[in-house]
């Protein structure tokens, strides 16, 4: 498989990877500049001349993985005996992490504060998974890259998510949420759980909650109200904005990212008279 081929599997997949290109050659080298390898958690495509130039750079790919690095890297090699290969040149090498983890994100409903904050989900690095029971809630055109599920047993959904999930609850019904609620903080392996209401909403989930078995420092993991306390108003776009950027404060903390890019991305989302 060509490495073209190979990022763009990868990138369907949404699964991560490292770009390696030689991008200067000097004296004798195994291959020329140009020449790419692409190197996952388990895999790699393709080849930068094989030997042990190849390990070692295959390793440090596999390090930029493990840390969830979203940084470029410029590495030279010197091609003698260090590295056990004679061409006598040298190297330097090019890493580009690919598809980094993204965010996955189960909304639960599709009411109108559900209808505003699903695009802005679907703009930013996320997997999105829509779920609601009212097919006829869902808008006409779905935003890409959203995944719409229609699920009479609407708490079902909540095993379907992968561990390290993002879950976000807001539906018609406080019977459904208070299940929904239950159900993701039995799980205990998510990375972020918004529940949508007040603080008296919450006073009250949590007292049922702590007749269900659930301890003080699990029910704090729930975030309600959910939302920046920065960004105020009570219109459904409001309230989206706001959510959207707790979420990408907290993803951007959970993969290790800068906190400063954070900080740029919820401005995006804010309107040009909210931004100061």
């Amino acid at each position: 498989m060509s490495w073209i081929s190979a990022l763009a599997e990868l990138q369907d997949k949404g699964e991560p990877c490292v770009l390696v290109t030689i991008i200067e050659e000097r004296g004798s080298t195994p291959r020329n500049a140009g020449s790419k390898m692409i190197v996952t958690a388990e895999r790699i495509f393709a080849t930068i001349g094989g030997g042990h130039l190849e390990y070692k750079a295959m390793a440090m790919a596999r390090e930029m993985l493990a840390s969830r690095t979203q940084d470029t890297r410029l590495e030279r090699f010197a091609l003698g005996a260090s590295l056990g290969q004679c061409c006598g040149g040298a190297t330097v090498l090019l890493f580009e992490p690919m598809g980094q983890a993204q965010a996955q994100i189960a909304v639960f409903g599709a009411g109108h504060v559900g209808r505003a904050l699903v695009p802005l989900l679907a703009s930013l690095p996320c997997k999105v998974r829509w779920i609601d029971a009212r097919e006829q809630e869902f808008p006409e055109q779905m935003p890409p890259g959203v995944q719409k599920i229609v699920e009479d047993e609407v708490v079902d959904e909540v095993a379907n998510m992968p561990p390290g999930s993002h879950f976000i609850v807001m539906t018609h019904d406080h019977r459904l949420d208070l299940e929904l609620s239950a159900a993701i903080l039995k799980r205990g392996d998510f990375a972020y759980f918004g529940l949508i209401g007040s603080k008296t909403k919450r006073v009250k989930f949590e007292h049922r909650l702590r007749q269900r078995g659930l301890d003080d420092a699990t029910l704090a993991r729930m975030r309600c109200p959910m939302g920046l306390p920065e960004v105020k108003g009570k219109l459904p776009m409001e309230i989206a904005v706001s959510i959207a950027g707790e979420v990408i404060a907290n993803y951007n903390a959970t993969f290790g990212q800068d906190v400063k890019k954070g900080e740029s991305s919820i401005a995006r989302l804010l309107p040009a008279s909210r931004r100061s």
